[in-house]
């Protein structure tokens, strides 16, 4: 959930992953918690994935947690490379991209969001 940002999250995203789909299914409205014409409800479509944003508008003492990640394989270390550098970008870094052996290149970020995002580059088959 996000706290009155999907917008720009959702921005950010689709900026990073072309192939991030978003389909807002409602807005807010004139008078409403947050700013008329924000993002409530999306969906968005990615990896063969379906997720529902929503848009809080009051603000709590929690945000998202690393317990649960979006694990994103990428076709290469270019990829990998790029998309790390734009989501952990004023975002937070809890395993800097590298070879830990469980594929030929990781990394794990939280981004400016707080959303905990794994980067993976499987070895070759």
């Amino acid at each position: 959930m996000f706290q009155g940002d999907a917008d720009e999250a959702l921005a950010l995203y689709r900026s990073v992953f072309p192939a991030f789909e978003v389909e807002v299914q409602d807005r807010y409205g004139a008078g409403e918690a947050l700013p008329e014409g924000a993002i409530k409800l999306a969906s968005a479509r990615f990896a063969g994935h379906e997720l529902i944003i929503y848009n809080s508008p009051p603000i709590h003492d929690f945000k998202f947690t690393p317990s649960t990640s979006l694990y994103v394989e990428c076709d290469s270390a270019e990829a990998l490379d790029a998309a790390f550098e734009q989501l952990s970008r004023e975002g937070q870094i809890l395993m800097p991209v590298g070879d830990y052996g469980f594929s030929a290149r990781y990394g794990w970020l939280l981004d400016p969001f707080g959303l905990s995002w794994q980067l993976s580059l499987p070895h070759p088959a």
